[in-house]
């Protein structure tokens, strides 16, 4: 780490947005900012159906990269809102591919967190030779071990968390989570799926940083709620790996990558032992590990080390 910490890159506009129809029923939302002759880097945002924001933006330098950002199908900006039907990790690394056709670029660099991991090394195994590098941070490979930590094993950490989630849980249908909210989440009374979305989303934005923080704009956007619970549930249950541990299976497609796995050390959302397991099978990557910070970008360690790679990626020009 350098004497100063690194922080944001002030706040900027995009000098383009749009919307890009993929199928039938669903349009993307796209943006893009930074320098328009610039490297073009690819900002994969976490959930599934997390959405972005407008400090995506500020993890790269502006004067150097042109920084694409999207919303996922289904949440943010994108349409319909909380939408799972045709909405497979399948088809997001399809959309990742006709943004980038529609855009006109042959390679960029590729960011994601947490889920954004997920998706950022399967695009990679996909498409690696679109990829120039891969900054990843909060692994998560979306196998059996992680989800169950993330519904039981979390409460370890956080049991009055916890203990919320499962509050209005029938204790007969505690051992089943998943099935419980997405049965909620698929009720026809539309205050039944927002009051379940409105509480799986507390209890995972309650686990993410090391540190209480404050309440971002989008905690508290019911819409947001409504797409990441929803979209996040039907992942887990619908759009899992095959084999559970594909990802690491695969990471030979992708080893002569540039890439850095930044994981807080004290992630209660996405354990490092994850970040760990796609080290052993990637040496050549960098880990860093963050001593002082859980799952969150926005922790000052995370922040650091997530500017500190793009900075450093930027040695690496398209081909």
């Amino acid at each position: 780490m350098t004497d100063q910490p690194l922080t944001l890159y002030p706040p900027l506009e995009p000098f383009d947005t749009g919307f890009m129809q993929v199928d039938d029923l669903h349009t993307i939302y796209y943006e893009q900012s930074g320098n328009p002759h610039g490297l073009p880097v690819v900002y994969l945002h976490g959930g599934p159906g997390g959405g972005s924001n407008p400090k995506c933006r500020q993890f790269f330098d502006p004067a150097h990269y042109r920084i694409v950002v999207f919303d996922q199908r289904g949440c943010g900006q994108s349409r319909p809102i909380a939408e799972t039907r045709h909405n497979t990790t399948e088809l997001l690394i399809s959309d990742i591919e006709a943004l980038r056709e529609k855009l006109g670029i042959n390679t960029w660099h590729a960011f994601g967190g947490s889920w954004g991991s997920t998706l950022a090394l399967a695009y990679a195994i996909a498409h690696p030779t679109r990829v120039l590098s891969l900054t990843l941070r909060g692994i998560f490979m979306m196998t059996q071990r992680e989800l169950d930590w993330f519904l039981y094993g979390v409460r370890a950490v956080y049991p009055d968390a916890w203990d919320k989630f499962v509050a209005e849980v029938p204790v007969d249908q505690r051992d089943n989570l998943l099935e419980y909210y997405s049965s909620l989440f698929a009720h026809p009374d539309p205050s039944v799926r927002l009051k379940a979305a409105e509480t799986w989303s507390t209890f995972e934005v309650s686990c993410c940083a090391l540190m209480p923080r404050p309440l971002l704009p989008e905690d508290n956007d019911p819409h947001h709620a409504l797409a990441i619970a929803t979209i996040e549930a039907h992942y887990f249950r619908n759009n899992r790996f095959e084999p559970d541990d594909y990802l690491l299976r695969n990471i030979p497609r992708i080893r002569h990558l540039p890439a850095v796995i930044i994981h807080g050390r004290y992630d209660a959302v996405c354990p490092l032992e994850s970040a760990w397991q796609l080290h052993r099978a990637w040496p050549e990557a960098q880990l860093v590990v963050v001593p002082d910070a859980g799952h969150a970008s926005s922790e000052p360690g995370i922040t650091h080390a997530l500017i500190k790679a793009t900075n450093d990626f930027r040695v690496i020009t398209a081909s």
